[in-house]
């Protein structure tokens, strides 16, 4: 009876998530949004992007107290409700208040994706303690699978609906009702666990005695383990979110023009891809142990990203796309593992206040070289965006080893 019970949550969990992976393929709007908008600014037009994901970060931990209170179940319906209404309100905006874009996407589509984004997760590892980093995996998976599904879908209704510039705003309109339909329907298969199932579970006991204690959220923000978590989140990002927000545009600059929706799909695959690979690697090998691979692997593939040329191109944004995936199977499951799994719907959604602080610094980043490098006609400017994401991605490698080192002194204790 539970095991069928799980298993409809997770399939829940996964086709919420797959929808909500339209978030991810920004790019193909991003063009399009910035001229018809925004008078061609690139920048103000990716912070739409960057507010989705930094309110995302404030929606999951306002839905991950509210599904605590109250249940899953609400908590993803209500989400669902308004991101839908987020995205119908966005079909309507025009050039004389572009801004209202950043509220209606940007934020009410963040807030929206936040409720139901962390409790899905939460009430999937619930069902799955003892194989975490695997169903982690398969959920933020699905996310990023979703940007595979939906890119084709969305240009082909973006040219249906009279091209770029155009199409966007009913576009909007079709996926506020595909939000709707998906997260009401998939709500109401979202229940936790029954309080004994731990303990009953026996694959589960041995998970339950490693467990040392669950944090609230006002404990675990009085933990220094939380910053150095947070900000290694919020630096382990940035290579990842630039590559994703602009994988098109440097396509197109690198003469890659026919192909250039190539670049989005493959950084949406190998995206989701990498979510389930590292996912159940973090199994086996420990989550900051696989963290600290990831980081290495991004830093030394961002400095790449000016000598690619040709299909390389291609094959370095698929690569990119690989490892960051893999930060968003791992960050969940490591605060889960070092906060406890009962509020870990709100302590992730804090922890995710790092990856929203990472997504909006590194969009203004790169939107800025991007516009240099647009305004010289050499898209080799846009360089130094990427070398400052490699940086990044070695400060957050010493905070992972400071980490490390805590948990070290602890067991020790």
């Amino acid at each position: 009876m539970h095991h069928k019970q799980g298993m409809r949550a997770l399939l829940a969990a996964i086709a919420i998530q797959l929808t909500l992976g339209v978030a991810y393929i920004w790019s193909v709007f991003q063009t399009g949004i910035a001229n018809s908008l925004f008078g061609g600014d690139n920048a103000a037009a990716s912070l739409t992007f960057s507010l989705l994901l930094a309110t995302l970060t404030i929606g999951s931990v306002i839905g991950g107290k509210l599904a605590v209170k109250y249940s899953t179940r609400i908590v993803v319906l209500t989400g669902g409700i308004i991101l839908s209404i987020g995205f119908f309100l966005a079909s309507f905006v025009t050039a004389s208040f572009p801004w209202l874009l950043w509220i209606t996407y940007g934020t009410m589509g963040g807030i929206g994706m936040g409720f139901t984004y962390s409790t899905t997760i939460a009430c999937a590892q619930k069902w799955y303690p003892h194989k975490k980093g695997l169903v982690t995996g398969i959920i933020v998976s699905a996310l990023g699978f979703g940007g595979v599904i939906f890119t084709p879908i969305v240009e082909r209704s973006i040219v249906v609906f009279g091209g770029a510039g155009m199409g966007e705003p009913k576009t909007f309109m079709v996926l506020s009702a595909v939000f709707l339909t998906v997260c009401t329907i998939g709500s109401f298969f979202l229940k936790n666990p029954p309080d004994g199932y731990l303990t009953t579970n026996a694959s589960s006991a041995a998970v339950a005695a490693k467990i040392v204690n669950d944090y609230s959220p006002s404990q675990m923000v009085k933990n220094p383990k939380f910053y150095l978590l947070t900000g290694s989140f919020m630096l382990a990002c940035m290579g990842g979110l630039m590559m994703i927000g602009f994988a098109k545009p440097i396509a197109v600059a690198k003469g890659l023009e026919a192909t250039a929706t190539i670049g989005v799909l493959a950084i949406s695959m190998f995206n989701s891809i990498g979510r389930l690979v590292w996912g159940m690697i973090s199994d086996k090998l420990g989550r900051k142990n696989t963290i600290i691979i990831l980081l290495s692997g991004g830093a030394v593939l961002s400095l790449f990203v000016n000598a690619a040329e040709g299909f390389w191109v291609y094959i370095l944004i698929a690569l990119i796309g690989f490892f960051y995936g893999g930060f968003l199977s791992n960050y969940p499951s490591l605060t889960a593992d070092l906060f406890g799994p009962k509020h870990m719907a709100s302590n992730y959604g804090f922890v995710l206040l790092g990856f929203g602080a990472g997504a909006i610094i590194s969009s203004q980043i790169a939107g800025h070289f991007r516009n240099i490098a647009a305004e010289a006609n050499d898209i080799n400017l846009m360089f130094p965006a990427f070398v400052i994401a490699s940086s990044c991605a070695v400060i957050s490698i010493v905070l992972m080893l400071i980490l490390k080192a805590i948990r070290k002194r602890e067991r020790n204790l």
